[in-house]
């Protein structure tokens, strides 16, 4: 009896100390999903705005080197120190040195625009995780954070503009912890990122802005046969991946190696951007190509589309640009994945749902978080074929990724297992 009521305290005592913590995150984390969720809300009520403004006055992509021009002005003279973009969160995340100026939010925002307005090829995610990554560090000088819990609320920024740009709050906090490193997650930032992810999700909601949707009207059971097809999308995909990671920082490379004055990268980058755009006739391959993905998962769309797609957005970025990746991985996926099905025997809007989160997955190393990404927009019935899609891109597209930042701690198998990759 006196044993029981001993295991019975010590039970309640346990309960007691989290109190603390959990009444601290829960504070941090409805300030950091609001401003986040806030952020991201007019990110994307102006970024739709800027689109259509393109889409209905095509001439202005005559203008993409000056858009360049004024991005790349930008950055030199006022936003030195916080060009890394996401790599910068990163950085600070394993190295502390200084919080993130406050000036990342509001110059990311106006580069992204100036981007899309102008018709260059990217994303929103890193755009909306910087937003939210440089506005929530500012809680870092207001409250005297320290080291640990400064890097939960790094982690809480990431989640809360990740899970607010695409509707997928599960998603976003397990994204927010997984992309941090590979190969180990920081489980007591669990909480405190999913709060925020959902407050941050619900605020962008109740500003009145709506994500795309997207369906798969069919998802057969699972044989070996299934199986078999589901490894061999998942190693395209991963290979598909790679191929973006490796032409993102091959164009970054040559634009360094050839034009010396950082400002002129994105104009000499715009000026062939735009003769292409001009030359092919057709916007197709610009701005996000959400109509894209959105044909994907119901009609057959071009063989080379998801090629075009890697081929723009890789120059775009890499010519100094701005705006994310995700986006447009989610176009090269989904089209790379429609096309498999005239050789696959899995329906098309499958593969299109599972190349969408398959592709991300192998370029950022977050195979948990696309899976449940993929659960989250396209439903349960498809989890196993996403999560096998997921896993297998993954491991097939090495290493390597779009984050230069990111750090390794563990391997992903055994071919890879040589100690010099490992990060310190």
């Amino acid at each position: 009896m006196e044993q029981n009521s001993f295991v019975s305290k010590f039970k309640l005592s346990e309960v007691l100390s989290l109190l603390p913590f959990l009444g601290k995150w829960l504070f941090f984390s409805l300030v950091v999903g609001a401003i986040s969720g806030s952020a991201s809300a007019f990110f994307l009520v102006t970024l739709d705005w800027v689109t259509n403004y393109r889409e209905a006055n095509l001439w202005i992509i005559a203008l993409l080197p000056l858009g360049g021009l004024v991005i790349g002005l930008a950055y030199y003279y006022l936003g030195k120190s916080v060009v890394k973009g996401n790599n910068l969160i990163f950085e600070e995340y394993h190295d502390p040195k200084a919080v993130i100026p406050f000036k990342m939010a509001p110059l990311v925002l106006f580069s992204t625009l100036v981007t899309h307005v102008f018709g260059g090829s990217a994303g929103r995610e890193g755009t909306a995780v910087q937003m939210g990554g440089a506005l929530a560090d500012q809680l870092t000088h207001v409250f005297k954070l320290k080291a640990h819990d400064r890097k939960i609320i790094l982690i809480m920024g990431i989640a809360g503009g990740f899970a607010s740009v695409f509707g997928t709050p599960l998603a976003g906090a397990i994204f927010a912890i997984e992309v941090l490193v590979i190969g180990r997650m920081r489980y007591e930032a669990i909480f405190p990122a999913l709060l925020t992810a959902l407050v941050a999700d619900f605020i962008c909601t109740a500003w009145q802005v709506h994500h795309t949707m997207y369906s798969i009207d069919f998802v057969p059971l699972l044989s070996l046969l299934h199986l078999f097809w589901a490894l061999v999308a998942g190693i395209v995909f991963g290979l598909a991946a790679k191929g973006f990671s490796i032409a993102t920082h091959a164009w970054s490379r040559w634009f360094e190696a050839m034009i010396a004055y950082p400002p002129f990268r994105p104009v000499v980058g715009g000026i062939i951007l735009a003769l292409a755009i001009w030359g092919m006739g057709s916007t197709r391959y610009i701005g996000l190509g959400i109509p894209v993905i959105v044909e994907s998962f119901q009609v057959q769309v071009g063989h080379f589309d998801f090629l075009l797609k890697t081929i723009f957005t890789s120059f775009t970025l890499g010519a100094g640009f701005k705006g994310g990746e995700v986006t447009p991985l989610f176009y090269i996926g989904a089209t790379l994945g429609n096309t498999l099905s005239q050789w696959i025997d899995l329906p098309m809007a499958l593969l299109a749902g599972m190349g969408f989160v398959a592709v991300f997955s192998g370029a950022t190393n977050t195979p948990i978080a696309c899976t449940l990404m993929g659960i989250e927009l396209f439903g349960s019935e498809s989890g196993t074929y996403m999560a096998i899609a997921c896993v297998v891109a993954f491991m097939v597209s090495g290493h390597a990724g779009i984050y230069s930042s990111q750090k390794l701690k563990g391997f992903k198998h055994a071919p890879f297992s040589n100690k010099s990759v490992l990060s310190e």
